[in-house]
């Protein structure tokens, strides 16, 4: 089925524009806000958080003010922000754009958000704040083997699902059965309610997946761009501003963000161990008659700065080439889950029209121009 040119659009529909990162749709997002006839959100679950900006490739303050995104910038990097907030949040936006008189276009990256829409989500309940810290506490005292332990008893569905080394996905399966005295396995397989089977609304999914040598190359030229805007410092001051920031926590798992946060462990590591093993190299030094102090300690701290240059650029090489490798995958996971959309056999599922494309080029010819 055609995609309708956006003049044709009804008034009730909402737009998903769906590609993997790199690819050109925030671009494809400003021109057609340009249009007067669509308000923007955000499906990035990075971009939620403030101060992550460089690593996210966030649209800048004046881009933001002049194309405003909705769940943008709304919480700091140490909260969380759950899949059934931000369908929550979504429904509720969705009908207050349609009250402006605008269609809603949703642009991100975050396939796990255009599932829950499309899909729907599981019943799970929310966790109440007593149960996790509870599990926090018991975590933090025997560990994810323990934990992991007490799911193979009480869940053994899900924990067929997870690694013991999977903390975030452990402790959410325990502060489930805790609170409840049901497996997270039992709520997943009760049915879904997807708000895009809402019949109110007309649901349009704009997918773009162009080619993967053209899009790895753009992904390698961006993170190029990222090292050069200061992404190492971004994460060195978003740790500064946070000291409650942990690396279990959401925010620091986004790709780039977690191998930056790998490199300044690795460094922060070999400085004390660099430091331990000249030592005793300063001590014998120090002894030598034939040595003053204060060259001593120009000849050890010569040393000592000459080895952790040398550490820290062997390992900021290791930290970009994993960026970089983590970034393809993710954009391998995000043509894989769209490929699958666009293969859909039917023209609609449920209300939902699915138009596939090769670039945001041909989706502004067909649609703007």
């Amino acid at each position: 089925m055609d995609l309708p040119h956006y003049t044709d659009l009804p008034n009730n529909s909402v737009v998903c524009l769906m590609s993997p990162t790199a690819s050109g749709k925030t671009d494809l997002a400003f021109k057609l806000y340009d249009t007067g006839r669509f308000e923007l959100i955000s499906v990035d679950s990075a971009l939620i958080y403030e101060g992550m900006d460089i690593g996210t490739a966030k649209p800048t303050k004046d881009e933001l003010n002049a194309y405003p995104h909705h769940l943008v910038d709304i919480l700091p990097p140490t909260q969380s922000y759950s899949v059934a907030n931000f369908v929550q949040d979504v429904e509720r936006l969705i009908g207050e754009i349609h009250a402006r008189n605008k269609i809603p276009i949703l642009v991100g990256g975050t396939m796990m958000y255009y599932m829950a829409l499309l899909d729907g989500i599981s019943a799970v309940p929310q966790t109440n704040p007593m149960i996790r810290n509870q599990v926090k506490a018991w975590h933090d005292e025997a560990g994810n083997k323990a934990l992991y332990d007490y799911l193979k008893q009480h869940d053994p569905v899900i924990c067929q699902k997870l690694k013991v080394t999977d903390t975030q996905r452990i402790t959410r399966a325990v502060e489930v059965h805790l609170q409840t005295g049901k497996p997270l396995s039992h709520w997943q397989s009760t049915p879904k309610m997807a708000i895009s089977h809402h019949p109110k609304w007309h649901w349009y999914a704009i997918i773009v997946m162009p080619d993967r040598a053209w899009l790895h190359e753009r992904i390698e030229q961006r993170l190029q761009v990222m090292w050069a805007d200061g992404f190492l410092q971004e994460v060195i001051e978003l740790i500064k501003q946070h000291p409650n920031l942990t690396a279990d926590m959401p925010a620091l798992r986004a790709v780039g963000y977690r191998q930056v946060l790998d490199y300044l462990i690795t460094i922060e590591h070999d400085c004390v161990v660099c430091h331990s093993g000249l030592k005793p190299y300063y001590h014998a030094q120090k002894s030598s008659k034939n040595h003053q102090i204060n060259s001593i300690h120009q000849d050890f701290n010569k040393k000592f700065k000459k080895t952790m240059t040398n550490t820290r650029d062997l390992a900021c090489q290791d930290m970009k080439n994993k960026a970089l490798y983590a970034t393809r995958q993710l954009a391998k996971r995000q043509y894989t889950w769209l490929k699958q959309l666009a293969q859909i056999d039917k023209p609609t599922k449920n209300n939902l029209i699915i138009v596939s494309f090769n670039s945001t080029k041909q989706v502004e010819q067909q649609f703007l121009q």
